[in-house]
C-alpha cells in the first residue's frame, strides 16, 4: 500500500489514497481540489524516497470535503490566593479533506483514490441498525458484569458473616476455658489454702500435748 507524509499547518501526516483526516484550517471553499507540496516521505510498495527536507516535484491532491470546528476544548485559568479564575471553551477550527492522488517527484501517479460512495437511506439504516446492535451488546455486557460482580459481593458479604460467626464461636470458646481454667486455679488455691490450715491446726495440737507432758504435776503446801 503506497503512501505518503506531507506537512501542512505545522503538522505531519501520513496519508494514503481515499482516506479521510482532519487539518487545521484551510483557506479554501468546500468541494475544492487542494495540492501539498510539502511531501517529506513517498512509498510506493517497490521504492522510497526520503525529502531533503522536501521531495522536489512530488505532490499530495485532496478534495476539501467541509470546513468545521473541532470537539470543545475547556480552558482553566487559576491564581491561588488571588480570588481570580477563568473558565472557558475552544474550538479549533478544522478542513475536513479526502485524498484522491499521490504523484512522485517525477510526476508520476503513484495512488489514486476510487469514487466516492454515495451516501444512500439504506446506507444510513445499515450504520443505524449496526450502532444500536453494538449499543445494544454493550449494554448486554455491562448487565453481566453488574450481575456477577453482586454475586461476587453476596458470596463475599455470606463469607464475611460465616468468618465473624466462627471467630465469635471461638473467641467465646476461649473465654469459657479461660473461666473454667481461672475457676480450677480458685479450687486450687482454696484445697491448698485448707490443707495448710489443718497442717497449722495438727501442729498446734501436738505442740500442746508436748507442753502437756514436760509440766511437772504441782502439790499444794499445807
Amino acid at each position: 500500500m503506497s503512501f505518503a507524509v506531507i506537512q501542512t499547518g505545522g503538522k505531519q501526516y501520513k496519508v494514503s489514497a481515499s482516506e479521510i483526516l482532519k487539518i487545521e484550517r484551510l483557506n479554501d471553499k468546500e468541494g475544492k481540489t487542494v495540492e501539498f507540496k510539502n511531501v517529506l516521505f513517498l512509498n510506493d510498495d517497490k521504492t522510497t524516497e526520503i525529502g531533503n527536507p522536501n521531495i522536489q516535484g512530488a505532490k499530495v491532491e485532496a478534495t476539501i470535503l467541509k470546513n468545521i470546528k473541532n470537539k470543545t476544548i475547556l480552558v482553566f485559568k487559576k491564581r491561588r490566593r488571588k480570588n481570580s479564575r477563568k473558565k472557558y471553551g475552544h474550538r479549533q477550527p478544522v478542513s475536513l479533506i479526502r485524498i484522491t492522488k499521490i504523484f512522485s517527484k517525477n510526476g508520476k501517479l503513484i495512488s489514486q483514490a476510487g469514487p466516492q460512495k454515495q451516501i444512500t437511506k439504506e446506507i444510513v439504516k445499515a450504520d443505524q441498525t449496526r450502532k444500536k446492535q453494538m449499543f445494544e451488546a454493550k449494554k448486554t455486557k455491562i448487565e453481566e458484569h453488574k450481575k456477577i460482580k453482586k454475586t461476587l459481593k453476596k458470596t463475599e458479604v455470606k463469607e464475611e458473616s460465616a468468618r465473624k460467626v466462627q471467630a465469635d464461636e471461638t473467641r467465646k470458646l476461649q473465654e469459657k476455658e479461660a473461666k473454667n481454667f481461672q475457676i480450677e486455679e480458685k479450687q486450687k488455691a482454696e484445697a491448698m489454702q485448707e490443707r495448710a490450715k489443718l497442717k497449722s491446726k495438727k501442729s498446734d495440737i501436738s505442740k500442746k500435748k508436748t507442753i502437756s507432758k514436760k509440766k511437772p504435776l504441782t502439790t499444794k503446801k499445807k
